[in-house]
């Protein structure tokens, strides 16, 4: 496992698109697998195969395409250049995100109406990704190296693909549902009957 992490940095500097995609991809799969569990279900690998099929064929490569794209439109760490970065990633990559994992995912599980899901989740979505996603980009575009963003952006899309893949499967893509189902869940443990 050590030589495998001290191989990292040199894997990125060599071949940072294949290393971000691969490292954004497994993060994403793994918060789907996560939210499997709080959910209580049996684990579905066919679902979690799914979303890390979404995550690394289009999530991970334009996000590393985009990363450079909005160095390129907007070098330096100056603080306007920053500020306009995370309004750019927010106005025109967040929509597109959203969009590319409500209906890819309603694709890969055969879905009659592959819009569906993105026309009844994709407003309440993007607005619970804007309290969350401008605080990452700020410290993404100030403190990070650009060969490392997108796996820094997969570190954080860990938890956002939890969020995500939850209102996917059973929420309406807002925090307030995600925070319903576990008071209810918390409930629900602490009304059980103590195992004898």
């Amino acid at each position: 496992m050590a030589r495998w992490w001290r191989a990292l940095p040199s894997a990125a500097g060599r071949y940072p698109w294949p290393t971000n995609v691969l490292l954004y991809g497994a993060l994403f799969s793994a918060g789907d697998a996560l939210q499997q569990r709080l959910s209580g279900r049996p684990a579905d690998w066919r679902q979690t195969r799914c979303v890390a099929t979404v995550a690394v064929t289009f999530h991970a490569n334009f996000n590393y395409a985009w990363q450079r794209l909005l160095e390129r439109a907007l070098p330096g760490r100056a603080p306007l250049a920053i500020l306009a970065k995370v309004l750019c990633d927010q106005v025109v990559a967040a929509p597109v995100a959203v969009t590319a994992f409500y209906t890819g995912m309603s694709i890969l599980q055969g879905k009659d109406d592959i819009f569906l899901d993105l026309k009844q989740k994709f407003w309440n979505t993007y607005k619970s990704g804007l309290m969350y996603w401008p605080f990452v980009q700020l410290t993404n575009f100030s403190l990070v190296p650009i060969q490392w963003r997108t796996a820094y952006t997969g570190l954080y899309g860990f938890l956002w693909a939890t969020f995500l893949c939850y209102s996917q499967q059973s929420g309406d893509g807002t925090l307030t549902s995600v925070f319903t189902f576990l008071h209810r869940k918390e409930a629900n443990e602490f009304e059980k009957p103590p195992e004898k």
